[in-house]
């Protein structure tokens, strides 16, 4: 498993660690609009998976803007962010900070999409800060476990790599 601290503190990650290589987990999410949401709605498109603990934090705030910034620049890339955020909460947030060309998704409900990705935190019910990439045949081309949550994520090697998967 992949070692991961929050503010310098160890934490526990609960699910199994993907790779690359591996095939993409399958994941049960909900839309801002309350729809459930999963990988096969994304069938036939690479995907840059930008996972945030929450997206009203300023890294989070930032990574996020960063990827809706990036993502009209990187052909048939489709950008998605997932937090445990509540759906009404990134809605607004999204809203505010005009936010228009990535999805943001919400793992609140069961942490369906933590769990199948090894990204759950299991003393905060928060999401560890990742990126994953996976390609249009729903493999894992990249995968970056940011080993301090607070930190940013390698935003370079991730838009690389989700332009290779194309």
């Amino acid at each position: 498993m992949a070692n991961v601290t929050f503010h310098q503190d160890p934490v526990t990650l609960v699910g199994k660690e993907v790779k690359v290589g591996d095939k993409a987990p399958d994941f049960n999410v909900l839309s801002n609009d309350l729809n459930s949401v999963s990988l096969g709605d994304y069938d036939g498109k690479v995907k840059l998976i930008s996972v945030v603990p929450s997206i009203d934090t300023g890294v989070c705030a930032e990574q996020t803007k960063r990827f809706n910034d990036e993502a009209d620049k990187i052909g048939n890339v489709k950008v998605l962010t997932v937090s445990m955020d509540l759906p009404f909460a990134q809605k607004r947030w999204v809203n505010k900070h005009e936010i228009n060309s990535l999805d943001t998704l919400s793992d609140h409900r069961d942490a369906n999409f933590g769990q199948n990705y090894g990204v759950l935190i299991e003393e905060l019910r928060l999401l560890a800060r990742s990126i994953f990439v996976v390609d249009s045949n729903n493999n894992i081309t990249y995968v970056e476990y940011v080993s301090e949550v607070s930190n940013h994520p390698d935003y370079d090697a991730a838009l690389d790599a989700a332009k290779k998967a194309e």
